[in-house]
């Protein structure tokens, strides 16, 4: 019964060791995530700007003859 006790600990402290593992990655994959998030809307932005100053200039050029 001893023996069989111990055993139970052990795999319920590898489940919680599993458990914090996977929490810690968690959080790392959400920082991530959160980071590209940022830069799309970074480079969407710049797209956006991009576009817009190109359509400004395309405007500018004289009508063909």
């Amino acid at each position: 019964m001893n023996a069989e006790l111990t055993a139970l600990e052990e795999k319920i402290e590898q489940v919680l060791t599993l458990v914090r593992q996977l929490r810690a990655e968690n959080d790392v994959l959400k920082n991530q995530l959160a980071t590209a998030d940022h830069e799309r809307l970074n480079l969407r932005a710049a797209m956006d700007a991009a576009r817009d100053r190109l359509a400004g200039l395309v405007e500018q050029l004289p009508e063909e003859a």
